[in-house]
């Protein structure tokens, strides 16, 4: 259980000066089921902390306990399969659904890219940025694979003591060849992309064209970039 997800909930209906019953009632449920949840008694599902934010207008992360600013990083239940939304505060479960959710937010965003680089329609960065990215791919599944030493090293060619340095120097050229690319600059037979090719995005934009995509790409930014601050 959450011990930050009672405290809230009921912060947040008395802070509406809502009754238990008239708070229930709008979100679906029974007055003594939602005691229990606000007493911490009782687990709720993903479902109905979706459900919640929605009705009190903040972000699941707040409701958790994670973020202090309400509105920030708000997740919706598309972002979520469908099979996983029964269960996030059921013991052993909530790994499987972090699990099931990044999963939804890194391909809700690789949709995004390569859209982008089919409307930019340049092979050369489009080459480069599939690189990158089965590079990382490649060596996450080999950190998995080796972690067992009974796992037979044989499927590789690359040998074990060096393919970490070899995939993160490729990612590093790769990187750096799409970032040139992306710049009008040409790499070997590969032309830069032409300033008529590049697309005008924002996150108005994005949320327009990507209606069902875009809050993954939001989450997931966000998520990034609060590792990449607590790292400091």
């Amino acid at each position: 259980m959450n011990k930050d997800f009672p405290r809230i909930l009921t912060l947040l209906r008395e802070e509406k000066g809502l009754s238990q019953k008239r708070a229930a009632d709008d979100l679906g449920i029974s007055q003594p089921l939602l005691s229990h949840y606000e007493k911490g008694i009782r687990e709720c599902g993903l479902d109905f902390v979706v459900r919640v934010a929605d009705y009190y207008d903040v972000s699941c992360d707040y409701l958790l306990g994670r973020t202090a600013n309400r509105s920030s990083g708000k997740i919706v239940i598309s972002d979520v399969p469908e099979n996983d939304t029964s269960s996030f505060f059921v013991p052993n479960s909530k790994s499987l659904m972090i699990t099931a959710l990044n999963k939804k937010l890194i391909f809700n965003s690789l949709n995004i890219i390569f859209d982008l680089l089919e409307k930019i329609n340049n092979k050369g960065l489009t080459n480069e940025c599939s690189g990158y990215l089965t590079a990382g791919i490649y060596r996450i599944f080999r950190i998995l694979y080796s972690s067992n030493p009974r796992n037979s090293q044989k499927m590789f060619s690359v040998a074990e003591h060096v393919y970490t340095g070899k995939t993160h120097a490729l990612q590093i050229i790769c990187e750096s060849n799409a970032e040139n690319l992306a710049n009008g600059l040409p790499i070997v037979e590969y032309r830069g992309v032409e300033r008529t090719k590049l697309i005008e995005l924002s996150p108005d934009i994005i949320e327009e064209q990507y209606s069902t995509l875009s809050s993954s790409l939001f989450n997931l930014i966000q998520n990034t970039e609060n590792r990449i601050n607590d790292s400091k």
